[in-house]
């Protein structure tokens, strides 16, 4: 499979190499966001690991070029809806997520799980703590976001998330921290008057995050579509 990287800091390098290792073509690694989709000749996936200000348009660009694409950018997705919109008029695959660790999306179905379960106990209050390292840019993390929004659809009486520590019951809090050479912790918490129940992930390193980006990246070559990690985990 031929890639193209976008984005080349600590991830981006990370993805390289492991793509390497898998025996893939690298034909193209962008630093910045001075590229055309012509530059993409003869890429079947790009990986986009920039930033915020960047992503859509890179978006943009990969799909009119006709070539999947693979993003782990967050901070973005109030645009989504119009990304959709590009992937059905451009015809590619596409695939976006929080987070590619294949151990946090089995976190996140466990966290489905209990939530609809704690649904019905309403005197636990869940609250969310997410722990990243000091070059983590978005706030709270896109993993703690989906955790978070993945709780409100199972729990009835929850209205929203907040980052903070508003006492409102119908808020969901989600604490943020950023900590030297933490590649990401998160952890759901549903307390009582009389008991704690916890469920937590804690990344060892990077490579889980840029292996799954790269398992992504396989499975949807030559798909057309929007997929999830669910999927990937399906295919």
């Amino acid at each position: 499979m031929n890639i193209a990287i976008i984005g080349n800091g600590k991830m981006g390098q990370l993805i390289e190499k492991l793509s390497l290792e898998r025996e893939h073509n690298l034909l193209v690694v962008f630093d910045d966001s001075n590229w055309s989709p012509e530059d993409l000749t003869g890429v079947d996936v790009a990986i986009e690991f920039s930033n915020p200000q960047n992503v859509v348009d890179n978006i943009y660009k990969c799909l009119k070029a006709g070539v999947n694409v693979v993003v782990g950018t967050t901070g973005w997705y109030e645009e989504f809806k119009k990304v959709e919109t590009w992937v059905k008029e451009f015809n590619c695959g596409f695939i976006a997520a929080t987070n590619f660790s294949i151990g946090v999306n089995i976190f996140y179905e466990i966290n489905k799980k209990l939530a609809s379960l704690m649904n019905k106990n309403s005197n636990y209050r869940p609250a969310i703590m997410e722990t990243h390292h000091l070059q983590k840019i978005d706030s709270p993390s896109g993993t703690a976001i989906t955790l978070a929004e993945q709780i409100i659809k199972e729990m009835s009486n929850l209205e929203k998330w907040e980052e903070s520590q508003n006492m409102d019951k119908n808020i969901l809090n989600i604490s943020s921290k950023r900590e030297k050479g933490v590649p990401g912790t998160h952890d759901v918490f549903y307390e009582s008057e009389i008991d704690k129940i916890s469920i937590s992930h804690k990344a060892k390193n990077r490579e889980g995050f840029a292996l799954g980006a790269v398992v992504a990246a396989e499975q949807i070559a030559g798909r057309k579509g929007v997929f999830t990690m669910s999927d990937i985990i399906k295919f």
